[in-house]
């Protein structure tokens, strides 16, 4: 952790006890002029900030980032958190899981989407949204949170902006708007099939409820969903979207001080004038969570896992391949785990590497290779199931993966054939027509030498010892030979 300390962070004199005793009875006067409230107002008395980074794609490591930070933020007993925000969305179950933490934390969360050129588009609308204040730098941007489908494709039925010269929803500037009306403006665009309606009425109501929750512009929200709107930061600011628009971090600690929040059932202001502000980074295991849920990087520890495992099977002993597939399939599994995963693709990739290896044992003339290679592209397309930016696989690694399996395979079959066209070396087959010479030999069998191997013989009735003889048939671990020459 890194920051700089507030005022109220270096050591108090021994002198102020008498400040303090004034400051705890207005305190006290303070709750008696609030007792008829249900919501007393509190002032923060803690002078830290923990500062927090959503930079890129949310997803599972970014949500156990954000959730161990707030709890280092409540360990250390902050005042506040900022949740600085530049992110283009994400995955809808980490977002939700940063969004109940938010909720659920004990101190105000300020979302703050900056630096300029930033945004936070899609599943960061939704956590602005959440957040005790929402405030934006100059030069960004919010919205487009329309639920992303399955291949990218739009949603059937819904136009890519408002129909008609009706007033565009949440122009008003009006939070929480009537529910009824802003019902009548989506109609127009409700999705066609019914898959896609459920996931869009469920995002629906779930940004209302945190417009409401939080008194923004509920039917801008919904039209963020229905419409994928996006607004810059004054015009967010002007329709009620965000509390306010700050340049920096600093001009944002200015001017939220003396806000009220309301925390469950308590309201409280919020002293955040020369507050301390400490950066949370992520540590180890949340950095080793970002690298193995990256789907190119879960889908190549897949391959590597059933391959390592297929090459041991194969060659029983040589351990390395058996240790180093174990353990990247199950680091896969668990990354998988977090990631949207179609299992169809799963089973094709699967079916193309059975495929595959079949190949070297059943020579099919290219039928199973070639249906290997193809069921292992389909399948690694269709293996992440959704189209958030960040979170799909980049054909530059299937492609690369592909190429490299097909030569792979390739080359042990040429090497298979060349194999098959080779003389025999072993067997049978090579020991009749085979040359050696007697051992020991009487009344019609005895030993010889052939190939380097002692073997028990019968032949002619006599062979005197170093006699060359030929191997004619082979019966069990007898050899039938004939002389062939003289003896040394």
């Amino acid at each position: 952790m890194h920051g700089r300390r507030g005022p109220a962070q270096r050591q108090r004199p021994a002198g102020t006890r008498g400040r303090d005793l004034l400051l705890g009875l207005t305190g006290v006067v303070a709750g008696v002029l609030w007792a008829s409230d249900p919501a007393p107002v509190t002032a923060v008395e803690d002078r830290t900030a923990a500062l927090l980074n959503i930079d890129g794609a949310i997803g599972p490591a970014t949500a156990d980032y954000v959730h161990r930070a707030l709890e280092k933020a409540k360990e250390s007993g902050a005042a506040l958190v900022i949740l600085r925000m530049d992110t283009p969305g994400g995955l809808e179950t980490s977002m939700r899981d940063i969004i109940q933490d938010i909720l659920a934390a004990p101190m105000p969360v300020v979302g703050f989407v900056s630096p300029s050129g930033g945004r936070a588009a899609s599943a960061g609308t939704f956590i602005l949204y959440a957040t005790h204040v929402a405030a934006m730098a100059p030069g960004t941007n919010v919205g487009a949170a329309t639920p992303v489908q399955i291949g990218g494709t739009p949603i059937p039925g819904e136009p890519q902006q408002p129909a008609g010269p009706e007033k565009e929803p949440g122009s008003d500037g009006k939070p929480g708007d009537d529910a009824a009306k802003s019902g009548k403006d989506a109609s127009r665009t409700e999705p066609a099939d019914a898959p896609e309606r459920k996931a869009t009425n469920d995002a629906v109501a779930f940004i209302r409820s945190l417009a409401q929750l939080r008194n923004r512009n509920a039917t801008w929200g919904e039209a963020a969903v229905r419409e994928a709107a996006s607004l810059p930061a004054t015009e967010a600011l002007e329709r009620g979207v965000i509390d306010l628009v700050a340049d920096d971090l600093d001009d944002l600690l200015r001017k939220i001080d003396g806000r009220t929040v309301k925390i469950g059932n308590e309201r409280v202001r919020l002293e955040t004038k020369d507050i301390g502000v400490v950066g949370v980074d992520p540590d180890w295991r949340n950095e080793f969570l970002a690298i193995i849920t990256d789907p190119n990087v879960a889908y190549l520890l897949m391959i590597i896992g059933i391959y390592g495992i297929i090459f041991e099977l194969m060659n029983p002993g040589f351990v390395f391949p058996g240790v180093l597939g174990g353990i990247s399939l199950l680091v896969a599994l668990y990354a998988f785990q977090a990631l949207p995963i179609d299992y169809a693709g799963v089973a094709l990739i699967l079916l193309g590497i059975a495929f595959l290896v079949a190949e070297l044992f059943f020579p099919s003339f290219g039928s199973l290779g070639i249906g290997g290679l193809v069921a292992l592209v389909i399948g690694s397309v269709m293996l992440i199931d959704t189209d958030v930016p960040g979170y799909g696989i980049d054909w530059r690694v299937i492609a690369a993966l592909t190429a490299t399996t097909a030569a792979f395979f390739l080359v042990v079959l040429a090497m298979a054939m060349q194999a098959r066209r080779r003389p025999v070396v072993s067997g049978r087959d090579l020991l009749i027509g085979s040359h050696g010479r007697v051992v020991d030999w009487g009344y019609g069998s005895g030993r010889v030498r052939v190939e380097g191997e002692v073997w028990q013989a019968t032949g002619p009735a006599e062979q005197p010892a170093g006699a060359r003889v030929r191997v004619t048939n082979v019966q069990g671990l007898t050899l039938t030979v004939e002389s062939s020459g003289e003896g040394e």
